[in-house]
């Protein structure tokens, strides 16, 4: 899979380095796969849950943190839409939440 904004990735360890490790083995984990349907993801990551919208929900360090991911089977991408503490995760829309947004060129 391609896994599109690595860099919101890095920046989230980098002010929460307890997860570094985690999220650098999910990374390189869901870029060795080739995901055709919702189920191929619960089948690699058993404490994964798809949602609406093509969208997969991660438990990170034993579910400290959460990661939505949204993705496009067709086009082998995922774009991740959230990264949080489990209270941050609390309060979004799983299902429309997208905190990386492209900022609006001038």
């Amino acid at each position: 899979m391609n896994i599109y904004n690595r860099s919101s990735l890095t920046a989230f360890y980098r002010k929460h380095p307890d997860c570094q490790d985690t999220l650098e083995k999910w990374y390189h984990d869901v870029e060795s796969k080739n995901w055709k349907k919702p189920n191929d993801v619960t089948r690699d990551f058993n404490t994964a849950r798809t949602i609406k919208n093509n969208r997969a929900i991660f438990e990170i360090n034993h579910n400290n943190y959460r990661l939505i991911a949204e993705i496009n089977y067709a086009k082998a991408w995922v774009f991740v839409k959230f990264i949080g503490t489990h209270a941050e995760y609390d309060k979004v829309d799983a299902e429309t939440v997208n905190m990386f947004k492209p900022k609006k060129r001038k």
